[in-house]
């Protein structure tokens, strides 16, 4: 039987986690590290990110060598009994590399320092009037549930409703490791064909919905100045008890130099909202300065998994065939049902794996 041989441009890039591996170790037993509380946390932060890569590296290369052994063995091996065994070695390892060498794969893309970021999910209804926004509220529980299979927290900034079930937009904020890396490859506009509750002829309907996965902004990142913010504080219309429409608790706020305007009328409290709507308006920012500097890396050539249009059709949810399809990687999976729950993990990775190949072809060009 043939070996498994490893991609040595993954065998080269794990020698290269294991230098800076031992090299982090070396620096984190330096006094003057250990006196520094910030670059002390900066360099735990990678080790404990390459401390993994190297693990599973290392379990995948035994497991290879494993397979190797076992492959000579039963090409060698005179006892059928013996053949056998190894024949059966063979095949569970034949299993158990393929996944383990994705996983290391996806450990291998270079972290970027908003990965870690929460991430300000915001999602709206599209064209196809009220199942439009049927289907944005079924996106905005796709993402809560992916979130909470993470163990990662969610809070919602924002939110507007159109018919009982329906949402015209909503904001919210995805809390936990790596959720703005895994999220952000999420932005675009999402299609769904199905038969709306309200179809009596039982056609199919196209209907649409935008997501925009943005990075949430710190203070730090950028500095406001407040003689460019219009602020503006009126009555909320939507539901929400007596004092949130007797009130004049509700806040837009316009950022007069980008034209960017942020609303919020979810809390009672005019503090609360404006608060709220500060984090929605900085995090826009912030995506806007990432874009511009992302448009001038692409110049020189054309991304199709890493663009960010959000005017771009990525993804469609065709229910009749229970098929959600990922145009930019041309993926496809069966279990609608799923995906549609939360279960979006495989579309995630093969985005960011994608992405990945499609940046090392560019570096290599």
């Amino acid at each position: 039987m043939s070996s498994i041989e490893l991609d040595p441009k993954l065998l080269e890039r794990l020698e290269e986690a294991e230098r800076r591996f031992a090299e982090l170790d070396e620096q984190l037993a330096d006094p003057s590290v250990l006196q520094d509380p910030s670059r002390l946390r900066d360099l735990g932060q990678e080790r404990s990110h390459l401390e993994t890569v190297v693990r599973e590296g290392r379990t995948l290369r035994s497991l290879v060598e494993e397979h190797a052994g076992a492959s000579e063995l039963a090409a060698e091996a005179d006892d059928p009994e013996m053949r056998a065994l190894a024949e059966e070695e063979i095949r569970g390892l034949a299993e158990r590399i393929p996944p383990l060498q994705e996983t290391v794969r996806e450990l291998l893309i270079p972290r970027d320092p908003m990965d870690d970021r929460p991430a300000v999910v915001e999602v709206r209804a599209g064209t196809g009037g009220d199942e439009a926004g049927l289907f944005a509220r079924d996106l905005m529980r796709m993402y809560q549930r992916y979130a909470e299979r993470m163990g990662w927290s969610t809070e919602l900034l924002s939110i507007s409703e159109g018919i009982p079930g329906s949402v015209k937009e909503a904001v919210f904020v995805v809390r936990g490791a790596g959720a703005y890396g895994k999220l952000r490859l999420e932005s675009g506009v999402h299609r769904v064909q199905r038969v709306p509750e309200t179809e009596s002829q039982g056609r199919i309907h196209t209907s649409a919905a935008s997501v925009a996965v943005l990075p949430e902004a710190e203070e730090v990142d950028l500095q406001i100045d407040p003689n460019d913010l219009r602020i503006d504080v009126f009555r909320s219309s939507g539901p929400g008890g007596q004092s949130v429409n007797t009130t004049d608790s509700a806040v837009r706020i316009t950022h007069e130099p980008s034209g960017l305007v942020v609303s919020c009328q979810d809390e009672k409290s005019q503090h609360k909202n404006k608060a709220k709507a500060m984090k929605v308006l900085r995090s826009r920012l912030l995506d806007r300065m990432i874009a511009e500097k992302n448009a001038e890396r692409a110049a020189a050539r054309k991304s199709q998994v890493g663009s960010g249009d959000r005017s771009a059709k990525i993804r469609t949810y065709n229910y009749p065939q229970s098929r959600v399809t990922d145009h930019r990687i041309n993926y496809s999976s069966h279990a609608l049902a799923r995906v549609i729950d939360g279960e979006i993990d495989e579309f995630v990775r093969a985005l960011r794996l994608a992405e990945e190949a499609e940046r090392m072809e560019g570096d290599s060009a």
